[in-house]
């Protein structure tokens, strides 16, 4: 059994400097936006001090005082941005032992390095995306769910080719990239339905990751064999067509009545590779036969 890697106490202060960052720059978002949207930020902060020393006091119910903040689109905003980013960064820190070379006793590097700051970089756009969610279509955000997804998926090459060019290929990063992706693939999804610029029954291509985990994970619990995913020509190139479709569904030019079809073709593409690579791991079917 090997023993789990050192964490160097630089590599974890720099993880704390970059939850620094994104707590940072989660608040000013809120910011921009209650000066864009809800007219004025320091009446919304004014607002918020006196509910929470009149919460404080007794003078008025804490669920009262919640009620009447959620009518602000900053506030909306900000609390599904803190989930989302929370969940990316907590998962991070419990995998800063993987920031190294595959391979056993390899030594953790001491620093993320410039693709783990990418890769969380996309991370945050994907947050930032999911606070759009909880907000109502108005002409000054309309733009925002695709510029957010699109500029995202512009890093998720980038970070890959960073990786390469510098040699700084690492678990932690395939981990981060996987994790991210899937991130990704349920939060845009949900917010073009919200949006309605998705139809709903698009919403399966999220479900389909997790019924697939859900499918691996309860043949272990049963004892059932679990094959290893073969590595496969189609997969990350139909992950970039759903990206791209995902991205140009989000934009407010595209109507839902053309995104239709187009969704029924890429979605019908993806959902038969999922559904084969369960048959794969099931043992039922090996590619190549």
């Amino acid at each position: 059994m090997t023993d789990t890697p050192a964490v160097p106490a630089t590599l974890r202060r720099e993880w704390a400097v970059v939850a620094a960052a994104t707590a940072f720059l989660s608040v000013g978002g809120a910011a921009l936006l209650a000066s864009t949207v809800d007219g004025d930020v320091a009446v919304l902060l004014g607002l918020v001090v006196d509910l929470v020393w009149l919460s404080a006091r007794g003078v008025v119910d804490l669920a009262d005082a919640v009620w009447i903040v959620s009518g602000f689109a900053s506030i909306r905003w900000l609390a599904p941005v803190a989930a989302v980013a929370g969940f990316q960064l907590l998962f991070s820190y419990r995998h800063l032992d993987a920031n190294r070379p595959d391979g056993d006793g390899l030594a953790v590097h001491r620093s993320l390095g410039l693709p783990n700051l990418v890769t969380l970089g996309r991370g945050g756009l994907v947050a930032a995306l999911a606070g759009l969610g909880a907000l109502t279509p108005r002409p000054e955000i309309a733009w925002l769910p695709a510029a957010l997804y699109g500029a995202g998926v512009t890093l998720d090459f980038f970070d890959g080719f960073l990786a390469r060019r510098t040699e700084r290929t690492t678990v932690l990063g395939a981990k981060l990239d996987m994790a991210i992706d899937t991130t990704g693939f349920l939060v845009a999804p949900v917010v073009g339905v919200l949006w309605n610029q998705l139809p709903v029954w698009y919403l399966s291509l999220s479900a389909a990751r997790y019924l697939f985990k859900l499918g691996c994970w309860s043949r272990r619990r049963r004892g059932r064999p679990v094959s290893d995913l073969p590595a496969s020509r189609v997969r990350r190139p139909l992950a970039g067509v759903q990206m791209g479709f995902i991205t140009l569904a989000l934009a407010p030019i595209v109507p839902l009545a053309a995104i239709r079809p187009l969704a029924v073709v890429v979605l019908a593409a993806s959902l038969s590779v999922f559904v084969r690579d369960y048959l794969v791991v099931a043992g039922v079917y090996a590619p190549g036969e």
